[in-house]
């Protein structure tokens, strides 16, 4: 039963997901935050599973608050899931370099929320289609990949660089380990070994860092789409 926090400094939105994840089956809502900083508090002493996280929000933004959580956050840290009103690019790039693991507009129907949910929870990102296309439109002028990893990559063994190109394509680890006939223990651990050499805090980072080094090119319109509610 994943345990969220919700952070919105709009009393009614912010009573709105709390009644609506309160009435789904499987879901604990640990608390609630009016601002960032009472969301750092909060995320440290009750330790949620998932946060939903306002971005625009007086003193502490989301953003900030995202990156302080995580800093600061014991193993496994809290999946991240940005909520906003605006999908403008900028906000989508800190979020994602903050370590948010999902970004997500207010608008999105209320099954596909709680899809989101159990999809950040059990270790997946996810996006909105529309942002995602934008990602990858914004991505799409750069060159083809070199066949050798990019010089950021030199402290990656030639099988972690290949991992990391699987996870940036937006394969799970099972999906991975199937590809390279391995076990999904196996892509755990490269990934993990990975993450931890270039400092990266999240999935999210890891895709991120993979398309700004040219590691990866993505072809136009590979958008993902939103699970479906089950």
């Amino acid at each position: 039963m994943p345990s969220v926090l919700v952070v919105d400094d709009q009393i009614l939105i912010r009573a709105g997901l709390v009644a609506l994840l309160r009435a789904a089956p499987g879901l604990q809502v640990i608390g609630e935050a009016s601002d960032g900083e009472e969301a750092v508090r909060m995320a440290a002493t009750a330790r949620p599973e998932v946060i939903l996280m306002d971005i625009r929000m007086p003193g502490t933004d989301g953003i900030t608050a995202t990156q302080r959580i995580l800093a600061a956050a014991a193993d496994p840290p809290p999946r991240i899931l940005i909520l906003t009103t605006f999908d403008l690019d900028q906000y989508v790039y800190t979020a994602l370099r903050a370590g948010a693991c999902g970004f997500l507009l207010k608008d999105t129907p209320p099954q596909r929320l709680l899809a989101a949910i159990d999809t950040v929870a059990s270790g997946d990102m996810l996006f909105a289609p529309t942002i995602t296309r934008r990602l990858i439109e914004a991505y799409t002028p750069r060159p083809e990949p070199a066949t050798a990893p990019p010089p950021e990559m030199d402290i990656l063994t030639t099988r972690e660089c290949e991992v990391l190109r699987l996870v940036a394509t937006g394969l799970s680890n099972a999906e991975i380990a199937e590809h390279l006939v391995l076990s999904t223990a196996t892509i755990k651990t490269h990934l993990n070994r990975t993450m931890n050499k270039l400092a990266l805090s999240s999935r999210a980072q890891a895709v991120v860092l993979a398309y700004e080094t040219g590691l990866i090119t993505p072809r136009r319109h590979q958008a993902a789409p939103l699970p479906e509610p089950g």
